[in-house]
This record gives structure tokens, C-alpha cells and sequence, in this order.
């Protein structure tokens, strides 16, 4: 019977960035960033025990994290009982050449309906205060912090980089 070797493969990509080469942290946080804001559509996966969610929303990438108006789902049963959360952000496949994608890991937090924080996220996607008062119940705001970031972008190769960049928050 096949037993794969989960930990061998888990660590794959902690191995081979032990030999990359690594750009600068804030040469790193600025194209991530630009990524970021070239997109406005991620996958965002919540789990509990022995529940997984993975959906596809768009985000507002705000002072740094990532922001999420919902109506709801199941994404918040994942999140009643697990803050951490995985976004992924990429670019249509086009050969092993043309990778560009973004992992994030990170905590979610629910915003306040009608706090400062959730006016700021309103205004800036220009929705009426009036309007959202005017619904059944308060859209759900969820705010993601990032705690790490993996780029891929076979792009860097060009550069003298290594293809896959991590960078802790």
C-alpha cells in the first residue's frame, strides 16, 4: 500500500528557498502590493475541524489588509471557529514560464457594522451609508491581517530571483 511522505513533500519549497535568491524586503512588498492591486478577486478558504471552505469574493485591499463585504455563507462557519484563513490571488495558467500567483496566510477578524472601520471600507467603495441602513441586516465585514505572504512569479527569474518569494508580516 502506497504511504506518501507528507512531510517530505510539505517541505519542498522550505528546501529549495534555502538556495534561492531572496529580493530585498521592500523591493518584495512593493510588487506584492502591485499584484494585489492589479486584482480584485481572490479564493478565500476557512476551515474548521472537519469543515473546509473555499470562496471565490472580491476583496478591497486596504492600509495593508485584505477586506471582504458578505452577505454571508458558509465561510463563516469556518470562521466562528477558526480566525485563520488562507487567500489565494492568480492569474490565469498559461504554462510553467508564465507563473504569477499570491498566497496569503492570515487572521480574520468581523468588523463592526457602522463602526470607523467599517464607514472608512464603505467610503471607500463608495457605498451609501443610507443605503446599507436601508437593507434587511448589515452586510458582514471581514477583515483579513496578513501574517505571510508567498509570491510566485516566474517573471523574477529574469532578474537573478528566485521564482517563489516569501516574506513574514
Amino acid at each position: 500500500m502506497y504511504q506518501p511522505d507528507y512531510d517530505l513533500a510539505a517541505s519542498h519549497w522550505i528546501e529549495r528557498d534555502r538556495d534561492s535568491v531572496h529580493m530585498e524586503t521592500a523591493d518584495l512588498k512593493e510588487k506584492i502590493e502591485s499584484f494585489i492591486s492589479a486584482h480584485n478577486t481572490c479564493a478565500l478558504a476557512t476551515a474548521s475541524r472537519d469543515y473546509v471552505r473555499n470562496t471565490p469574493i472580491e476583496y478591497n485591499f486596504v492600509k495593508g489588509c485584505f477586506y471582504f463585504f458578505s452577505e454571508g455563507g458558509l465561510k463563516f462557519k469556518g470562521l466562528k471557529e477558526n480566525k485563520n484563513v488562507g487567500i489565494a490571488v492568480f492569474e490565469p495558467y498559461g504554462g510553467f514560464g508564465q507563473l504569477k500567483s499570491l498566497q496569503v496566510q492570515g487572521e480574520a477578524v468581523m468588523v463592526e457594522p457602522f463602526s470607523d472601520e467599517y464607514l472608512m471600507l464603505m467610503e471607500h467603495k463608495k457605498i451609501p451609508v443610507e443605503a446599507m441602513k436601508k437593507l434587511p441586516q448589515a452586510m458582514n465585514l471581514i477583515k483579513v491581517v496578513p501574517i505571510a505572504y508567498d509570491y510566485l512569479d516566474s517573471d523574477l527569474k529574469k532578474d537573478g530571483f528566485g521564482s517563489r518569494q516569501h516574506l513574514e508580516v
